[in-house]
């Protein structure tokens, strides 16, 4: 397999004001602690750190140069300097999606996005050599981070784009050019700062902005802002638009799901192709975004069949719902790990998880919840009106921190109470002290809650990971 870069690539693309010595990269970071051989670093610039400082380190990790925009005498190493290390990385990952013959969806969305876009991805990989965005990189570091470590020979690519903040979406889809854009659903997602749903609606619109010619818009049929997002996405050059949903109008069509506690069987017609598939991640919503998933897969010209077998393999990621059976006591528990993001749309679909999670005999559902952020002035009521889902979870022991989930706390009835803590790191000895064997432990909340440290104290009181 040939280099991801050549040193002569980077300096057409980069125009460096200085170059060193012929090099190849196979790699490309801003981080010095995650440098790989070869890999060719970006010292960035942050609000908290200067990656510049970083860069002795990331050389002797052998780095096979470093994109700096100061001179660094005491560096050993190459040295590839440019005027601004934001704007360099911004052109490798143009140049990477101009050199690029690979089919390229874009993802987006108030919730799932990540889901969807690890689905897209697993079922592309199995049919052809497919490069993704890892994580989270959805913002304007990820996205030209994830654009320049596109593989020359991929066949397929896909790339999640996020936002919290009003024009974030359309200079990252401008630079993705996908061929087909995502969006899982629109939710009163970081409305703080957006101020409205349909402000929200407009904004992640702006996915379709940049678009290949002969695109085409993959959409939730039953979200209330589909012909809005549906005349955006015509306004802004899109040749076709694919629903997805219950509703009969979608085209990417459910027609029955067995949803079970650990995963779903599905029956779907996509474009009159009726499929057959079993999903290994539990919940409705996954449903619906493997759905979108689908949808997206023959839009880019894959075998859907194959595509709908692979989801059998599909598994929820750490922190994004993934299912930890655990040794506890004389017996076990399981952890419900949703630790890494929370809105009210996301956390009543894990509620509907955990009403269908079994405890084993003796155990009970727990549920710790953090804050979900970005609410705006509603914050109190959006927290309050999640009372009815709680109870429908069948969740026995509520723990709660945050100021927002006070106001949950206050809506909860008294037998069913736990602690209410300021933040997860007073709430985590709560929640490991109340286990007992048979449980079933959720746990879910906003990036900045930190429900991590709660996810950490209940493995930290288990006796480690058990097979299922």
């Amino acid at each position: 397999m040939s280099a991801l870069w050549t040193s002569d690539e980077i300096a057409n693309a980069l125009s460096p004001l200085a170059m060193p010595s012929p090099f190849e990269a196979n790699g490309v970071t801003f981080d010095s602690r995650a440098v790989g051989k070869d890999d060719l670093f970006f010292a960035l610039s942050g609000e908290t750190a200067d990656g510049h400082a970083f860069v002795d380190q990331a050389l002797a990790r052998g780095a096979a140069a470093a994109v700096v925009s100061r001179g660094l005498p005491e560096a050993k190493g190459r040295l590839v300097r440019v005027k601004d290390t934001m704007q360099a990385l911004v052109a490798l990952g143009r140049a990477g999606r101009r050199r690029s013959k690979a089919r390229i969806a874009s993802v987006t969305g108030s919730a799932g996005k990540t889901s969807t876009k690890d689905a897209l991805r697993a079922m592309l990989q199995a049919q052809a050599p497919t490069s993704a965005s890892t994580a989270s990189f959805n913002n304007h570091v990820g996205v030209p981070i994830s654009l320049a470590r596109l593989p020359r020979e991929a066949r397929y690519g896909v790339f999640e784009i996020g936002m919290n903040h009003p024009g974030e979406i359309e200079p990252l889809a401008r630079l993705v050019e996908a061929h087909v854009g995502v969006i899982t659903n629109v939710e009163p997602v970081h409305i703080g700062h957006m101020g409205s749903e349909e402000a929200i609606a407009d904004e992640k619109a702006c996915l379709f902005a940049g678009m290949r010619e002969g695109a085409i818009a993959v959409l939730n049929r039953d979200n209330r802002h589909f012909e809005r997002l549906s005349a955006t996405a015509r306004r802004l050059g899109v040749a076709r638009i694919v629903g997805f949903g219950r509703s009969e109008a979608a085209e990417a069509r459910l027609l029955a799901c067995s949803l079970q506690d650990r995963g779903s069987d599905v029956v779907a017609l996509i474009h009159g192709q009726r499929i057959e598939y079993r999903l290994s991640a539990a919940g409705e919503h996954w449903v619906l975004n493997s759905l979108a998933a689908l949808a997206a897969v023959e839009a880019l010209g894959a075998d859907l069949a194959k595509a709908a077998a692979t989801l059998a393999e599909v598994k929820a990621s750490p922190g994004r719902g993934a299912r930890r059976h655990l040794a506890f006591g004389s017996g076990s528990i399981e952890l419900v790990d949703e630790s890494y993001n929370a809105n009210p749309a996301s956390v009543r679909a894990m509620l509907a998880v955990l009403a269908r999670t079994s405890p084993a005999t003796g155990g009970r559902r727990l549920l710790a919840l953090g804050d979900m952020r970005e609410l705006g002035e509603q914050a109190d009521a959006y927290h309050a009106g999640l009372a009815d889902a709680v109870a429908a979870s069948g969740a026995t022991q509520v723990f709660l921190c945050g100021p927002h989930m006070k106001a949950l706390w206050k809506r909860l009835p008294a037998d069913r109470r736990g602690p209410h803590r300021p933040d997860s790191a007073a709430l985590a000895p709560d929640v490991a002290a109340a286990l007992r064997a048979g449980d079933v432990i959720a746990v879910k909340g906003s990036l900045g809650s930190k429900m991590k440290i709660v996810v950490d104290a209940v493995l930290a009181a288990s006796g480690g990971e058990m097979e299922r």
